[in-house]
């Protein structure tokens, strides 16, 4: 426990069996419940994730590949039947640093937040650590989603390191939400339609050299459809409360 708050860590994976051990092993020892959910792994994720020696650790796989989002809904479920009062999100990949998970928590115990998003282009190392390509890339994406969803606080809205409120997690529908690439915008939108906080947190950007799974098409065509969603959301939600 943290703060009196039972946590969970989700950390959804794929064909990562070379590094989720390292990963739950990571995991700082006051997170109650590590729930690995192997997304459809063809390398063996899930056997070397049970091979860990980490109490509360429970390890569930996808019949096949659903996506990310799917993996994390996944989780999420696993937390809410858990009972857990926060559920955080990692990477299978190691990509996230456990000792950033304290700050991503603390605004939801003390209840400022329900939702804490990491921050990685407010980090003073990202210029030397992000790749340009992708820097750019989260940039531009985190701009069209500020506007889309109305959060203009929010400054790095492709960061999957995340921690949720029960009551937040309980309200939405995790079935209607995108599945693959995208789902971090697509879950900022249903969050702010429902009327629920978000806050930033600033996060270490870590990359190792390992090239990026996403696909063009996903950033020129998955996520302004996602965004174009969520902009006619907001409007509606935004007009639903005036005529209130």
């Amino acid at each position: 426990m943290i703060d009196g708050h039972r946590v969970a860590v989700v950390i959804p994976a794929f064909n990562v069996a070379a590094r989720i051990g390292r990963v739950v092993e990571t995991v700082p020892a006051w997170v109650d419940r590590v729930f690995v959910v192997d997304d459809g792994s063809s390398d063996g994720t899930a056997r070397v994730a049970q091979r860990v020696a980490r109490e509360g650790l429970a390890v569930c796989a996808h019949e096949f590949n659903r996506g990310v989002g799917a993996a994390i809904a996944t989780g999420y479920r696993c937390a809410i039947a858990d009972g857990a009062d926060i559920a955080a999100v990692m990477a299978g990949d190691g990509q996230m640093d456990p000792a950033d998970l304290a700050a991503l928590v603390h605004p939801i115990t003390t209840g400022r937040a329900h939702y804490a998003k990491g921050n990685r282009l407010r980090h003073r190392a990202v210029l030397r650590v992000m790749p340009p390509v992708r820097l750019a890339g989260n940039v531009a994406l985190s701009a069209l989603t500020r506007a889309a969803t109305g959060l203009w606080h929010v400054g790095d809205s492709q960061c999957g390191y995340t921690a949720i409120q029960r009551d937040a997690l309980c309200a939405l529908d995790l079935d209607a939400l995108w599945p693959r690439y995208g789902y971090p915008n697509d879950l900022l939108s249903a969050l702010t339609v429902r009327g629920f906080r978000v806050c930033d947190v600033t996060v270490r950007p870590v990359y190792d050299g390992a090239p990026s799974g996403v696909r063009w098409r996903d950033a020129l065509v998955t996520i302004p459809k996602i965004l174009a969603r969520a902009a006619l959301a907001s409007q509606r939600s935004r007009l639903s409360a005036r005529e209130r």
